[in-house]
């Protein structure tokens, strides 16, 4: 059983930056593509960015130029950074497999992000 534990949320002004952390307890992690997915209060669960085995990325058009997702294989780390922060960002941040997947691991507990003057 794969254990997802997302990290480095918390409260920024709009414009600021935060970077996010998801670590998976799985060793051959690295062949999955992964994603960030994000629900705010009210709506439906939404895919982010993902990125694959090679490195490969994708992102939903409102987040483009401003969020940049990578992983490290080695620590079985994915990593969300965000800058350019606006209100609209605020929700819980969650990692999973890519969209698609055949199966998605277990959801871990997210980390919010609140963007707030």
């Amino acid at each position: 059983q794969v254990q997802l534990v997302e990290s480095g949320g918390g409260l920024v002004q709009p414009g600021g930056s935060l970077r996010l952390s998801c670590a998976a307890s799985r060793s051959r992690f690295s062949i999955y593509t992964m994603a960030w997915y994000r629900q705010a209060p009210g709506k439906q669960r939404e895919l982010v960015a993902s990125i694959t085995s090679s490195g490969n990325t994708q992102y939903v058009d409102s987040v483009k130029g401003r969020f940049t997702i990578s992983r490290d294989n080695a620590k079985n780390t994915v990593y969300l950074q965000m800058s350019s922060l606006k209100p609209e960002d605020t929700a819980v941040y969650y990692c999973n497999r890519g969209p698609g997947a055949n199966y998605y691991f277990g959801w871990g507990q997210g980390t919010q992000v609140t963007v707030s003057s």
